[in-house]
This record gives C-alpha cells, structure tokens and sequence, in this order.
C-alpha cells in the first residue's frame, strides 16, 4: 500500500450499538473502493474484520479490526481511510475505548428499522466525553420498517441539537433507490454496482429538501459570525461554502452530519466515503496530549499537545495488541509525529526498554500488507515487541513520553480457574499473561487459594477461555470464586490450652492460660503477653504467638479464617526437660480452639461500596433490586446529565452475577463499581448455607 501524507489520511472509529450492521458497512466500503472483489457476510464468516472464530460463531465483533482503503474523493483529491471497526456488544466496550484513543472521527451507525439504541447512548455519552468528532450513517435504509425521519427525531430528542441532515432517502424499504443532496438540491439513484446518476427529485420529496435545505444552512451558518452576517443579509451561501464551513464545525464537535443508505444494495456507500474524507478531521487537525519528560525513573513531566508532523521525531502509541499464531505478538500502533522506519529503534517511555522494528506493515483484518514506512497520523503494526504491551508509548532515546490512555473498566464479573491437566497448570500462568496482554480489560487475582480471572461479564470471559485453549493450548475448568469469608469469636472468655505427652525418654508439656475477647470490626487481631513470675520463660512467648496465629489461619468452628480477636497470655506452666517450642505452639493453638468451642463464633462476609448510576426512571427498580439482595442505600444523588447516582453497602456474596442482572433491569443504561468496604456479620438464618472451603 502507498504512502499517503498527513493531511489525507481519515482515522475512523465505526461505532454503535451491537448488531446494527458496522461490519457489514466496513465490507461495502471496502468494497466500493476496490479493495476487495467482493463484500464478505457475517452470517457466513468470510467478512476482512470479523476473522477470530469466536467472531464467526457468535456473528458478533469482538475486538476493535483496522481496515484501510484508498479513496478518491469527489474533490479530486485521493485519500487513505483507516477503518475501525468497534464491538458493539456491551460486554467488549474495551475495544472500543482502544479505538477511540487513536481515531480522529467516529462514524455512529444507527439502524434506520431499530432506530437509536442503548448501545448508541452509551456510546455518544463515550464520544461527548472524549471530545472526538461525530458523524452518524443511517443504515438499513432497505429493510422493512425502515423510517429515516423517526431515526432522525429520535437522534435529536435524545442527544440535543446538533445533527444536519445532508441527504433524504429517495425511496425506503425495498423501494429505496437513491438520495436526495440536502446542500445541492440534487437527486441520486443508484445502479446495480453502487455508482450513482443523477435523477430529477419527485414533487413530494423536492419541496421537502428545500424546505430542510434552508434549515440546514441556517445551522450550519450559525456556527460563523461572517456567514451568519452575510446569511441575514440576504446573501444565499452555495454548496461549496456550506461544506467548507462544515469542515470547521465537524472538528470541533459543533455540528454533526447525518447520512444514510445501505451496506447491502450500495446506496450511499460511494456518498458516505466522500464525506469522510472531505468533512472529517485529519491527524493533524488533532494534537494529542502527550506528557514528555515522564519515565519510570521520572515520573513527573510536562504536558504538552502534540501535532502530527512527519518531519519531526517519531513518537508511536500502541493501542493494540495481537497474539499471531505465526508471527507471535502483532503489535498495532498510531504513529503520533514524525515517521517510523523498518529497524528504527525506539525506546518505552514507561519501562526504558528499547524495541527494534524488525518488519513495518499495514493491518486489514488479518492481512499483512508490508511497508517501509508510517508516517504521522497513520495507523500501523509491527512483530515482537515484547516489551511494550498495549498502551505502551515509543520515542527516539532521550525524548521519553506518555500518553494517557482510558480509564480502566472494572471487571465485577469473575471466575476460578483450575487446569484439566498437570500440563495445562504448567503453561497456565505464562498464558494468562498473554491473554491480558491482548486484551487488557481481563484481569487476573491471585490473592487466595485461587486463580481468578475477572472481566465486564459473562460473554468476556467465555471468549477468554477459548482464546486461552485455541492460542496457547491451556484447558481448564471454572467454578465459582470463593468469598472471604471471616470468623470472629462471639464474647469474651477464658481458656487452658494443655500439652501433656509421656512417651519415653523427652515428653512434651506446656499449658498457656489465655484470655480471648473480640476487638472492634476491622480492628485486626492482637497478642499481649502478660505472663509475669516467670511462669511460662520469655524464650518460650514467642511460640506461643506463633501457635495462636497459625490457629486463627487455620480456620473457627465454620472453617474461616479467624480475625479480629485479643488474645492475652496471662500464666501457664512448664517442664524444665520436658517443655519446648513446639508444646506452647500446640498449647496455644488447642487453647484458642477451646475458647472460639466454648463461646462460639460469628461469621463475617465482605461487604461493598456499590455505587450505581441509572437513568432517572430507573432507580425505584434498582434500589428495589439493592435491598432485595440486603443492600443498605446510603444516598442518592441526581447528576447534571438527567441519571441518578445510588450508593448502597451490599455483601459481596449479592453481587457475583449483578452485572448482568443490571443489564438486564436497565436495558443495558445502567453501570456500577464496586469497592470493598468493610466485613459485617453474616445473618444466622444463612450461614448454614455458606460452604466451608476445602
């Protein structure tokens, strides 16, 4: 693929709701522009961007694919657009958070039949935050039920003012033919191979266009003093000058263009390119924050915007990252400034780890399209960084950098893994690594007697686990992840724990009085030693604390760790010959077990800070759903975007499903986080059922 300069090349992030057809529109594009001999179809996996089988089989994206395509635009002028096409499905919004940190325009696909979903509000409310420019494709303008007007009122009584209209639809349902140019007054039709002639507008359709014409180039004007002048004055703007003031108010997010058509029959996919290219922003429209002088022995630095020049010194963002089955790690990246060369050495700005780019090339779908050089603002991939995971920031040695990536998403849903095979368990760990490292919305917890994986749902993680067995060869089983169950002793008493053992030749023997009471929740649990009169000798306390502690670790009465327990040592007793270590560890331990037998013990569950946002009429239903699963809601708070924010103290053991129920309550307009706040008693009525680990 030739090289394209800055100024011409389009970053374009496909986005929107799950299933509205973002795949099926890259492949008409790619299509349209000669790319490809013919589209590929979901239902039969042969599409450039959806090429994992896990895609295939579910018919859905699961990662973020770069597809690029040349395209001369109507303006004469040739261009390279980099397609990104985003998962939809709620469960992989990582990768649309990795395709939104390098695109200069996002692209949001609405379907003319279903109209603007949860999904395109989630993701506009994404878009508005970062501040990236917004176009919006009305597709499936073919189907039945398709209505470009309800899309349209539907787009602006959701998400405010805005949007401008630059095309009608001349026919819809199966009748749909063409479109008519809101700027030009002109009508389209199309052919059998999506070209397009033009056609003279029908009555109902021509005074339509006229009348939204006007409305049109009163907002776009608006966005311009002098324009706007010279529009009061009588002054009729051409198409031209309508367009070049579009340029200006796209990139700065006042004004947003809506266009339509359909990825199947090619209407409007030649018009929807142009637009692209012409409207959108290019990379050097858009500097990136960068914050240079930061590094892993300095981590303060300046923040700086960056502009996309191939001139200056290379700095190169990684945003991706692949595990080829032939290749090995594929890392794909955005050339941020200068030009990176084949066997350039750049060095992580967060680690100092210097990489050698071994071999350059273009990324479409799974197709490597080998090259010498990106230059500024384009997207490429290199083999074998094994240094710079995704989010990873290169530059030349001595100019160490970092750019800031998305926040990390939590990932409230989780499951215990357990190797099939002595084999599997060797490989595991090296394997999980890889994993994150392709996707880093996964994460792992080792902390217990488990290997935890976690994610943002269900769906996540069953596709993680097949990645894990076809990539890397592991198998394992899944099994729930234990709660952190805690015990604590219900009062205060007293207690002897006794050794006597006569064996022949040395026995053991060693007797510790104690005194064990509850401390506050939280507190922890402390030993004090108040022996006095020598009756146990002070080279014997110490084993005495050990045996108390490896008791609490080893479990109370309902097999839980025991914490936040006084333990005092007041007397005791001991052999001259017969007395050692050992007898006071075993002396101690037997003790505290009679103490915690004597009085009993309470268990203790984690409790977490929930906090929920939802949409207004939302949240009676949510904080119904919160107390049902013994959540306490400690406030609410109304937001200044119209949702509701509740806080709420909920046991962990509610909250192992909660993210897909939520979804489920809300239609997918809810999201939460979870923090662990403190441990609380475990109700009587229930403690029979909680499981004692093995």
């Amino acid at each position: 693929m030739d090289q394209a300069s800055t100024p011409r090349i389009r970053t374009v992030a496909l986005v929107g709701h799950s299933g509205v057809g973002k795949t099926t529109l890259a492949e008409a594009l790619l299509h349209r522009s000669g790319t490809i001999p013919r589209p590929g179809r979901v239902e039969d996996g042969t599409t450039v961007c959806d090429t994992e089988p896990e895609e295939t089989r579910r018919r859905i994206s699961l990662s973020p694919a770069v597809a690029p395509f040349r395209w001369t635009a109507s303006d004469g002028e040739a261009y390279k657009v980099n397609l990104v096409d985003c998962p939809g499905y709620a469960d992989f919004a990582g990768g649309v958070d990795a395709a939104l940190s390098v695109a200069d325009l996002a692209l949001v696909v609405v379907s003319a039949v279903d109209g603007v979903e949860v999904g395109t509000e989630i993701v506009w409310q994404q878009l508005a935050d970062a501040g990236i420019p917004r176009m919006v494709f009305v597709t499936k303008e073919d189907k039945p039920r398709a209505d470009f007007h309800r899309v349209l009122d539907q787009l602006r009584a959701t998400f405010g003012d805005g949007f401008v209209p630059l095309e009608l639809p001349l026919g819809e349902e199966d009748r749909l033919r063409g479109v008519a140019d809101v700027l030009t007054d002109e009508g389209y039709a199309y052919d059998a191979d999506g070209t397009h002639h033009s056609e003279a507008l029908p009555h109902d359709v021509a005074e339509e266009e006229h009348r939204l014409h006007d409305e049109v180039a009163e907002e776009i004007v608006s966005g311009d003093d002098e324009q706007l002048e010279r529009y009061l004055s009588g002054e009729v703007p051409t198409a031209g000058e309508l367009e070049r003031a579009l340029v200006h108010e796209v990139r700065d997010c006042q004004e947003f263009p809506v266009l339509l058509g359909s990825a199947t029959t090619g209407v409007g996919i030649d018009r929807l390119a142009d637009y692209l290219c012409e409207l959108g922003p290019s990379p050097a429209d858009r500097p990136v924050p960068v914050v240079v002088g930061s590094s892993a022995d300095d981590p303060g630095g300046t923040r700086v915007d960056v502009v996309a020049d191939p001139a200056a010194d290379a700095l190169v963002h990684v945003f991706r990252t692949v595990a080829d089955p032939f290749v090995g790690q594929v890392s794909v990246f955005k050339v941020l400034t200068g030009t990176v060369r084949a066997e350039d050495r750049l060095v992580n700005g967060t680690t100092g780890t210097e990489e050698r780019l071994h071999g350059l090339f273009f990324l479409r779908g799974k197709e490597h399209v080998p090259t010498d050089a990106v230059v500024a603002g384009d997207i490429g991939a290199v083999s074998k960084l094994a240094g710079s995971p995704t989010g990873s920031t290169l530059s030349r040695r001595g100019t160490p950098a970092h750019v800031a990536g998305p926040p990390a998403r939590p990932t409230p849903y989780a499951l215990a893994l357990r190797p099939v095979t002595q084999a599997d368990d060797d490989k595991l760990s090296s394997a999980l690594q890889r994993l994150v490292g392709e996707d880093p919305t996964l994460a792992i917890d080792r902390s217990g007697a488990q290997t935890v994986l976690r994610g943002t749902g269900d769906t996540h993680l069953a596709v993680a686990l097949e990645r894990l067995a076809r990539k890397f060869g592991v198998n394992v089983t899944t099994e729930p992840v234990r709660i952190a169950y805690r015990e604590t002793i219900a009062a205060s008493t007293e207690a002897e724990g006794k050794l006597k053992k006569q064996s022949g030749g040395h026995g053991q023997f060693a007797v510790a009085q104690l005194r064990v009471s509850p401390t506050a929740r939280g507190e922890g649990s402390a030993f004090v030693d108040s022996v006095v009169g020598g009756a146990i000798p002070r080279n014997y306390i110490p084993a005495v604390e050990r045996g108390v502690h490896e008791a609490m670790a080893a479990g109370g009465l309902h097999g839980f760790p025991v914490v936040d327990v006084r333990v005092e040592c007041y007397d005791g007793k001991y052999h001259s010959v017969d007395s050692s270590d050992m007898a006071f560890r075993t002396a101690a331990a037997h003790g505290l077990k009679e103490a915690l037998q004597r009085v009993g013990t309470v268990v203790l569950e984690p409790i977490q800070h929930v906090t929920v946002v939802v949409p207004a009429t939302l949240q009676g239903d949510v904080m119904g759903d919160l107390s049902a699963r013994r959540g306490r809601i400690a406030g609410t708070t109304a937001l200044a975007d119209g949702r509701h924010e509740i806080q709420a103290m909920v046991p962990e053991a509610e909250l192992t499903r909660y993210v897909m129920d939520l979804r489920s309550l809300t239609g997918g307009r809810g999201s939460f986080t979870a923090v662990h706040d403190h441990y609380d008693v475990v109700p009587a009525h229930l403690v029979e059922r909680i499981a004692v680990p093995a």
